[in-house]
């Protein structure tokens, strides 16, 4: 399985059997995407930046409310993460977990707060965790870390942090590599991965938004 990294919220995951394709980025953040082939596209919030629908090409399906979903090689669990905090007007936030070619992937789309522990056991149990890191409107390092510290993922992706292209205003990812308290690699191009390849402790990896 490859993830891909395209810039802001948005990765491509591409199986044996299925493409999917989270949180589509408009070219107003920065990135420009363009048209991805895809099986699937995943909207974690109803927010332009992360639901540029006119992204996915080809006959895609589109899953934008909790549940649990079956299409094609993937299963699909998203996992309302707002619910509290819609009362105070936030839209609702939805953590999608992919399961694909034995992996299971997490992307934690614009989570406003640390999740609860009914949260953290809907979860549990993935092996590779996409998390937003650059502060501002997203998390930031501290609480990014100790999500991961929760949710103890084998590979964790930082996502929603600041880079050249990036027009919000955020932080790189340089805090949340101390805060995992291991050294910045290069970024690479995509990672490749299968499920006898992860590794037995969490392993951070820096992905390139031009990976795609």
């Amino acid at each position: 399985m490859e993830v891909y990294w395209l810039g802001h919220g948005c990765f491509r995951l591409r199986g044996r059997d299925a493409t999917v394709l989270m949180d589509p980025c408009p070219p107003t953040t920065g990135y420009k995407i363009g048209k991805v082939n895809t099986d699937i596209v995943t909207i974690s919030r109803d927010d332009p930046e992360s639901s540029h629908r006119a992204a996915g090409a080809g006959d895609a399906r589109f899953l934008a409310g909790p549940g649990e979903y079956e299409i094609g090689g993937a299963m699909i669990t998203a996992v309302d993460t707002d619910r509290v905090d819609r009362e105070d007007g936030h839209s609702r936030n939805l953590a999608f977990v992919v399961d694909i070619d034995e992996i299971k992937v997490c992307h934690l789309g614009d989570i406003q707060r640390v999740p609860s522990g009914d949260e953290v056991q809907a979860l549990a149990g993935i092996d590779i965790l996409l998390v937003p890191v650059g502060g501002g409107r997203f998390i930031g390092a501290e609480k990014a870390a100790e999500i991961v510290s929760l949710l103890e993922p084998k590979i964790v992706i930082p996502m929603l942090y600041k880079t050249d292209a990036s027009k919000a205003d955020l932080e790189a990812s340089d805090r949340f590599v101390k805060e995992m308290g291991t050294e910045a690699k290069s970024p690479e191009q995509r990672l490749n991965i299968s499920k006898s390849g992860l590794p037995d402790d969490t392993t951070l990896v820096l992905l390139s938004y031009r990976g795609a």
